[in-house]
Formats: C-alpha cells, sequence, structure tokens
C-alpha cells in the first residue's frame, strides 16, 4: 500500500533537479514528506532521508490498520507501544491487524520515533492538526533552562555531536510520547581487524584462482593502513594518487571533500583554456552527473565530514609506513588494468570482470569481495569480531594508541572534529584491563607487605564435605 522510491524533485525551471527518497500512496506521492527532506538535505544525508521515509512508512500502515481510532495522539502513543512489543498476540501468535511486526530494539524504536516527532514538529507549522499527533506539554521557564543546558552537555559528550544544531530544537516543550532509556552499559570489546591476519587478508584472501584483486587490496589498505571510513575511498578520482615528495617510496593520497574539493588539475575547456572550479561543478559539466552522496542506489557513497587537512582533502597518514610503499606498488599494477578501460566517470575504482565494465565500483560489491576474502583465509565475517570493512579503522586507531601517540595527532590522523570521538576507537580491549589489574595487584605486593596473602592459600585446605 505504501512503498519508498526515488524521486527527482525540480524546484525551479532551471531543469536541476535533486534525488530524494520519497513515499508512494494509494493517492500519490507523500508531497509533505517530499518537502521536509528537500528542507533536510543541506544538512542530512540521503541515508537519514531513507530511514525517516520508513518510519513515516510505518506509521501511516500502524493507521490505515487502526481506522477506528480518531485521537492522533492516542494513536501516536499505541504505535510507540507496538514498536516494542511487536503487533503479534502473545497467547494466540496471531496479527489480526496483519502489520505482522516483530519487536524492534529499543535503539531502532527510539530512532524511528525521534524521526517521527521531528518530522511532525515541522510539519505542524504549515499544517496545525500535525502538531496533534506528538503534541509538546507546556513548560515553565526553568523547565525549558534545564532542557537547553541538558541538551547542549548531550551534544558535548555525543559522538557526533558537532554535526547536532547549535541549540537545542524545540525547548519550548517536550513531546508527550518519548522513547524508553535503556541503562547505561560499557561499550563492548573494540571490534579491530585482527592484526596477525591482515597480510593473509591481502596476499591470500583477495586472490582467486591465481589472479589478485588489486583494487580489493589498494581500498583495504586505505582503511587499514590510512584509517578512513569504508566510504570515502569510493570518491578517489586517479589524479588523487602521487609520489610523495617527501617520501618517493610512499603514496601520497588526497581523497576530496565530493562537492567542495577543488576539481582535477586538468580540467580544460573547449578553448585549451584550464578550467577552475569544486568537483561538483566538474562532474556537471563534464560527465551530467552529480556527487555520489547525492546519488541513490548502489553507486552511493556517504561521507561523514570530520576534519580536513586542506581545502577540501583528507590526507592519508600512514601507519606503519610501509603500508603506503606497498599501497604505491600495487597501484601501479591497478592502473595497468585500467589503462584501456572505456570509463564514463572520473572515480578512481571500477569494475573490470562484471559488467557493465568500466562503471563505477560500489560499496556493496567491496562489501562482498571484502567478506569473501575474509572467509578465504578462515576469518569469520562479524562486526563484532572487527572483520567487516569497519574493522579495520578500529584497527588503525588502536595501532596509533598501542604505539604511543597523542590523542591529538591520533584526532588529525583520523579526521575527528573532537577529541571525544577516538574514544570509541581506542578503548580498552579485555585483555588490556585484565593486564592492568593483573599488573596493579603485583603493585599493591610490593608496595604494600603487609597486605593479607590471597585466598588460595587456605582454599587449598579445604576438604569437600
Amino acid at each position: 500500500m505504501f512503498v519508498t522510491i526515488k524521486a527527482r524533485v525540480y524546484a525551479d525551471a532551471t531543469g536541476v533537479y535533486t534525488e530524494l527518497p520519497a513515499l508512494l500512496t494509494p493517492t500519490g506521492v507523500l508531497t509533505s514528506l517530499l518537502d521536509y527532506c528537500l528542507w533536510r538535505s543541506h544538512d542530512r544525508s540521503l541515508m537519514w532521508m531513507t530511514k525517516v521515509a520508513r518510519s513515516v512508512r510505518m506509521f501511516l500502515e500502524y493507521s490505515q490498520a487502526n481506522p477506528a481510532e480518531f485521537d492522533t495522539r492516542h494513536l501516536f502513543q499505541t504505535f510507540a507501544q507496538r514498536l516494542y512489543t511487536g503487533t503479534f498476540d502473545r497467547e494466540s501468535g496471531l496479527d489480526p491487524s496483519g502489520l505482522c511486526w516483530a519487536p524492534r530494539s529499543p535503539r531502532d524504536a527510539s530512532h524511528i520515533i525521534t524521526h517521527l516527532s521531528d518530522f511532525f514538529s515541522w510539519l505542524s507549522e504549515t499544517r496545525p492538526e500535525a502538531a496533534k499527533v506528538n503534541p509538546r506539554y507546556g513548560a515553565s521557564a526553568f523547565d525549558r533552562q534545564t532542557e537547553a543546558l541538558a541538551y547542549q552537555y548531550r551534544r558535548s559528550q555525543a559522538f557526533l555531536g558537532h554535526t547536532w544544531a547549535v541549540k537545542a530544537p524545540g525547548t519550548q516543550a517536550g513531546g508527550y510520547t518519548r522513547s524508553q532509556r535503556l541503562p547505561l552499559v560499557e561499550k563492548g570489546e573494540p571490534p579491530a581487524f585482527p592484526e596477525q591476519h591482515f597480510e593473509d587478508l591481502l596476499l591470500k584472501g583477495f586472490c582467486c584462482a591465481g589472479r589478485y584483486d588489486y583494487r580489493g587490496m589498494l581500498i583495504t589498505l586505505l582503511l587499514h593502513g590510512a584509517g578512513f571510513r569504508e566510504s570515502e575511498p569510493f570518491h578517489l578520482y586517479i589524479p588523487d594518487v602521487f609520489v610523495d615528495p617527501a617520501s618517493p617510496c610512499e603514496a601520497g593520497v588526497h581523497i576530496h571533500h565530493p562537492h567542495h574539493g577543488l576539481a582535477p588539475c586538468d580540467w580544460y575547456d573547449e578553448r585549451g583554456r584550464r578550467c577552475q572550479g569544486n568537483r561538483a561543478q566538474y562532474l556537471a559539466r563534464q560527465f551530467a552527473m552529480a556527487p555520489r552522496t547525492e546519488l541513490l542506489g548502489r553507486q552511493h557513497a556517504g561521507w561523514k565530514g570530520g576534519t580536513h587537512d586542506g581545502p577540501y582533502f583528507k590526507q592519508a597518514y600512514w601507519f606503519k609506513p610501509e603500508y603506503g610503499e606497498w599501497f604505491l606498488n600495487l597501484w601501479y599494477r591497478y592502473l595497468e588494468q585500467v589503462a584501456c578501460v572505456e570509463r564514463h566517470h572520473p572515480f578512481a575504482f571500477i569494475n573490470l570482470a562484471r559488467e557493465p565494465v568500466g562503471a563505477m565500483y560500489t560499496l556493496t560489491q567491496y562489501n562482498k569481495a571484502h567478506a569473501l576474502a575474509c572467509t578465504r583465509i578462515g576469518l569469520t565475517v562479524s562486526k563484532a569480531l572487527g572483520t567487516t570493512p569497519h574493522g579495520h579503522r578500529h584497527a588503525y586507531a588502536r595501532r596509533l594508541c598501542s604505539a604511543g601517540v597523542d590523542k591529538h595527532l591520533i584526532r588529525r590522523f583520523m579526521h575527528h572534529a573532537s577529541l571525544q570521538s577516538q574514544d570509541i576507537y581506542t578503548q580498552s580491549s579485555t585483555r588490556e584491563i585484565r593486564d592492568a589489574l593483573q599488573a596493579a595487584a603485583v603493585r599493591l605486593r610490593d608496595n604494600h607487605p603487609d597486605t593479607p596473602p590471597s585466598a588460595g592459600s587456605w582454599l587449598t585446605s579445604l576438604k569437600p564435605d
């Protein structure tokens, strides 16, 4: 009944369009959601918009399954409850509504409630009836002040807090229906890729039937050896890789911002004059394309921001330095493969064996290739084990931390906007915690000889009943 589709939005008569996720209903496209996504397109990703569309679709499906409920506030409250409980009857196991929802995780349910609350809050500015879905209760001046202070504290401590609005949204009041709060739990084992298997992954994992996948090896080196996020190498152009003047044996790599990064220096107009502009302009004029951050579907590649080393690119800081040497050697071999392949885009990583040859290599294809490479060397593919692509970024950070690199330098090498952002990558492992406790016990015995003996000395004297 409700289907999420890809829509082209023409905001004026210029012919320029924006691709956005849209919700198709029995009466046509839900224009209010499309307007909301267009309004937030300057500071939100396509992935976020897709999740908002999913949340709105779920609420509409729930309202269709409960047509007798006229109180929209009560409807939203019961909808929020069903996210946590599911829609199946506990005794019979049946669902008369036909929704057939399993209980969602508290985190996912919280995100859905937040998406809808923000959407209806925005919608209420133009359609007052929307404010009745999850209305905000009145608050005193003290309530507003404490809520604003709490927001600023959460923003300063959050992993991506720098992306939040400077002022707390909607501090005038709070919504009646809120998500459940879970108890605080320490983060689990950092999911870093196991260092002892990395060389095997490159040499054996990315080798099939005697042929090396240089493309997969290069992307993995950017993640493991330079700490890039898994989506960032998919914005790389061939001119972005060069011989490092400071170390001729290593590769210099600049991954430019997909929109604001400077266009390649070999861009010339019809008269032979060098063109200047950013990468969005370059893609539009030379290839009639938009940056990959604005493409929906398999060709999409995200960009989380952070800090840049220049206007506007992120530099590869190889650690260990030999990874830069490996990358340069593999890069030359990869260029031999792609030199004669016709391309209709400027991106470095392309399809070679599968159709269409020369098309943009996608993040989905790399994830599958990485999983196969791990399987070939006997590793189980799991986020918790660090054997997914993101585990390499964790391994890079942990390697820097173990080497005693200053945290301010780690922030720069990983292109984080704040020092707190690296905490999740550099937290202590279970083994490090155990070693720290054992070392502390030795110091305690050495510094305080009068400390009572351990339990082991008298446990051995106990006789069984």
